[in-house]
């Protein structure tokens, strides 16, 4: 039987994963496979379908994406997310442009190209925000001690790691620790 692949912005974690799954019973669409960024389900979707499930992931905060280059820009932002905060970067085996251009299989080039012109910063800076979003959650948890987790993060070292938190968020990470009500971003937001 034929399926239909689904791009859906906004999916940034395993809870979301589980909402769209939800959304999706709800439609009476049956789902082959889902991961962050893209379902596939069984069989063709109607116009029709689609435009109900579409105003039902909006009210979940989601959005359907049918533009062919938004969908590498989510399957990007998708693979970075899961990479960071999903995952142990100190066991990752390649770097990010052999990661998303392997995955996507697409050339780097193109997808670093298309990424800085629709989303107005590179690839390497959306990590970054990434990374320092994963490094203020840890922080704020107190499980693990800097050097922890400038290793976990795969950080050459924890002054690598102290000075780019610091170029991002204007502290250090000592500092941010301290705060009362430490300010995070949503990972939709990045």
């Amino acid at each position: 039987m034929a399926t239909t692949d689904l791009f859906i912005k906004n999916m940034v974690c395993p809870r979301c994963i589980k909402v769209v799954t939800t959304t999706l019973a709800a439609q009476q669409l049956d789902v082959k496979d889902i991961q962050l960024g893209k379902v596939t389900v069984e069989g063709a979707v109607s116009e029709k379908q689609l435009h109900r499930l579409s105003e039902a992931l909006q009210q979940e905060g989601f959005l359907l994406i049918d533009d062919k280059k938004q969908q590498l820009i989510a399957g990007i932002k998708s693979i970075i997310v899961q990479a960071v905060h999903h995952s142990e970067l100190d066991e990752m085996k390649e770097n990010f442009s052999t990661l998303l251009a392997g995955k996507l299989q697409k050339d780097y080039h193109y997808l670093s190209n298309l990424f800085s012109e629709t989303e107005g910063t590179t690839i390497e800076q959306y990590i970054i925000q990434q990374k320092i979003e994963r490094v203020k959650e840890l922080l704020v948890y107190n499980e693990l001690s800097l050097s922890e987790i400038s290793y976990k993060l795969g950080y050459s070292s924890v002054a690598h790691l102290s000075a780019q938190f610091k170029k991002v968020t204007g502290l250090t990470p000592s500092k941010f620790k301290q705060l009362k009500a430490p300010e995070r971003i949503p990972l939709d937001k990045i």
